[in-house]
């Protein structure tokens, strides 16, 4: 049975139609994406969906007793109450509940024992407990550490907290109301890789419809299970996965070229008949007839808006040297007094190189970046920069917008200051990331996100850097964009450093994967499929790749042993082939059996017999494990396949693992 449905559904903006004829219905655990450029209405009709915004014509049924919860980008109105109380708040209904129970319980203390009471108190209590009873709070909080708030947290209050983390808290209100009916605006932004993946989970697992709007293709892909398109205000609803619907897109486009070229190419023959013929007697009355015919045909158009994508590519980068940087022995801290992100920080990148920095929000990405680019101070260690290294960077929030300018300055004056051209070429920069007219005279502060990171991007293709710092580059950006970024990156010739959320940007650039962890550094060689695989791999031996950050009162690394039981090890040289030959090749003690050995004791038959049955149970896990990835639906898509080879890795070594225990108590 559907839980929502919307018939022909209207809306104008400012007396000029935004959406026509919108038309969808959703059951429970159906997860809708609605795709379409920016300003297509695809906010609005969120707003429409929870009855914030009117809708001027149409029909929105919602099944009986359905409740909806929105979360959207704007901040909580209300900021002096604690982060528990605001996601609580969402749960209006098992408060007012409760309140009534705990009246009724005061009445009946008080003596009320007659029927009407005790019937109102069943009642309300059977409300409760299909609510989840009075655990309804803990779903709460199960909420808000998934999206990475911590326990103390709770009872902080709500103007504590940046922006950011004000609108991770409004998606944990949405998510903890229990809602039939769930609405998310970009619920993945400002989340880290951790916290998307929870999401992820979490979506899928809901007994609930969701309708959702989002840039993360990963996202996507992993939540979606049909597509509504809005285009030229007009939608159509796709069954499907977020890819199949891509191709399917991909494939009308193309049918629609192929439909414009044939007729252009009838018009023009049409055309050539009536200018040849008109004038000529005999071909007269075909002419005109051609001419009629002509005046009725409905030319297939594009939408004018669909010239307008992002395309820009990076200019042949002069050569730097083979090693851009080189940090030993790093120490990344912040503030006052001294927070330790990393220690014992050993990092390279060297010419050409595409690599991912990754890692949980906080742990020092962005400070890490800056010190490389030269924007903030090392604490201590080593740091060297290549020959002829030209860095470009690009902050999280485009914060060298505009530096050194007027205030007041249009887009036209902040590009020319940043790249020094004259006024024409910079109008002509300008118009491939689409400030092309009046655009490029609109005023800086007034750029939306979307349109400061294009002006960055701008500036950083004609800085003609050699290597590309980049935090979060695809922040603000829609899909179109973001591909358009990731040719342009996957092309680009010099050297990369990376931070991104965007795991569909880092398969598509990476080539070396760098992981905080431990406070500390990790490189793993391949992009981030391969890096899912082995994070796998190591979480399912127990492995924990993160640890507490620690603050230091005098500005110095705390010392080994003294404020932390979990000091990282700073890694060791590897040995030179020559030595691990050495090593191999003349051992230092005698590998011979003594007489002793020969004959295992009784506990060591007990370990043997133990192992034995370790390694049937971890080839059963195995099996089980491959007759699962057996299903297609576990390779549909990058980020299952990912997943699904994690998994089978994981299993795999486990049983190595046991064979190895079991060898060692018979060797």
């Amino acid at each position: 049975m559907a839980v929502l449905i919307a018939s022909d559904l209207h809306k104008d903006i400012a007396g000029k139609p935004l959406l026509r004829g919108v038309s969808f219905k959703l059951e429970r655990r159906e997860r809708m994406t609605i795709a379409g450029r920016n300003g297509a209405g695809k906010t609005t009709l969120l707003r429409m969906l929870a009855k914030e915004t009117a809708i001027d014509r149409g029909e929105l049924s919602l099944a009986k007793g359905a409740r909806v919860a929105l979360h959207d980008q704007r901040p909580p109105r209300e900021r002096r109450m604690s982060l528990r109380d605001y996601v609580l708040s969402g749960c209006a209904e098992e408060l007012r509940v409760e309140a009534e129970l705990t009246e009724l319980e005061r009445r009946m203390a008080e003596g009320a024992q007659d029927e009407a009471t005790l019937e109102r108190y069943a009642r309300a209590q059977a409300r409760l407990d299909a609510y989840g009873g009075y655990l309804w709070r803990d779903r709460a909080t199960v909420m808000t550490r998934g999206l990475g708030f911590s326990e103390p947290d709770l009872d902080r209050g709500l103007d504590t907290f940046s922006g950011g983390q004000l609108t991770r808290a409004s998606l944990a209100r949405a998510l903890a109301t229990g809602a039939d009916v769930l609405l998310l605006d970009e619920p993945t932004n400002h989340l880290d890789i951790e916290s998307l993946e929870w999401l992820e989970q979490t979506l899928v697992g809901l007994d609930a419809a969701v309708v959702l709007v989002a840039h993360d293709r990963w996202f996507l892909e992993a939540v979606g299970t049909a597509v509504l398109e809005l285009e030229a205000g007009r939608s159509r609803f796709f069954a499907g996965t977020w890819h199949r619907w891509r191709a399917e897109q991909a494939a009308r486009e193309m049918a629609l070229g192929k439909a414009i070229d044939k007729q252009r190419a009838e018009i023009e023959r049409m055309e050539r008949f009536i200018e040849r013929f008109r004038y000529k007697a005999t071909k007269a009355r075909q002419a005109q007839s051609r001419v009629k015919k002509l005046a009725k045909v409905e030319r297939i158009e594009r939408d004018p808006k669909d010239g307008q994508g992002l395309e820009f590519a990076f200019k042949a980068p002069e050569r730097s040297g083979r090693v851009i940087f080189e940090l030993n022995d790093g120490l990344i801290q912040i503030g006052e007094p001294a927070i330790t992100l990393m220690e014992h920080v050993e990092l390279w990148l060297e010419r050409g190189e595409h690599v991912s920095l990754v890692g949980p929000n906080g742990t020092g990405k962005t400070t890490l970046i800056e010190t490389l680019a030269g924007r903030r101070e090392l604490a201590a260690g080593k740091l060297s920069t290549g020959h002829n290294v030209k860095v470009g960077y690009l902050s999280q929030h485009a914060e060298e917008l505009g530096a050194g300018g007027h205030q007041g300055q249009s887009v036209l004056e902040a590009a020319q200051r940043a790249t020094g051209l004259t006024p024409n070429k910079a109008r002509s920069l300008l118009g491939s990331f689409l400030f092309s007219g009046e655009e490029a005279e609109k005023p800086l502060d007034g750029l939306s996100g979307g349109e400061r990171r294009r002006l960055s991007l701008a500036i950083l293709v004609h800085s003609g850097a050699n290597v590309l710092i980049l935090d979060e580059p695809t922040n603000h950006l829609d899909i179109e964009s973001r591909e358009a970024l990731e040719d342009a990156l996957g092309a680009f010739e010099g050297a990369i450093l990376l931070v991104s959320h965007d795991r569909a940007l880092l398969d598509a650039v990476g080539t070396r994967t760098v992981a905080i962890e431990q406070r500390t550094l990790q490189s793993y060689l391949g992009g981030w499929p391969e890096y899912v695989r082995v994070r796998e791999e190591r979480r399912a031996a127990g492995e924990d790749l993160q640890g507490p950050v620690r603050i230091s009162t005098n500005g110095k690394a705390p010392q080994s042993g003294k404020e932390s039981t979990t000091q990282p090890q700073k890694p060791k040289p590897a040995k030179s082939a020559a030595a691990s030959k050495k090593s191999i090749g003349h051992p230092k003690e005698s590998t011979e059996p003594s007489k002793q050995s020969l004959t295992p004791s009784k506990n060591r038959l007990r370990e043997q017999q133990k192992a034995e049955r370790a390694v049937e149970a971890a080839e059963a896990a195995m099996r089980t494990v491959e007759d699962e990835l057996a299903d297609p639906a576990q390779w549909a898509s990058k980020y299952e396949s990912a997943k699904s080879e994690a998994r089978h890795t994981a299993a795999k070594r486990a049983v190595e693992q046991a064979y190895e225990h079991l060898e060692a108590l018979q060797g």
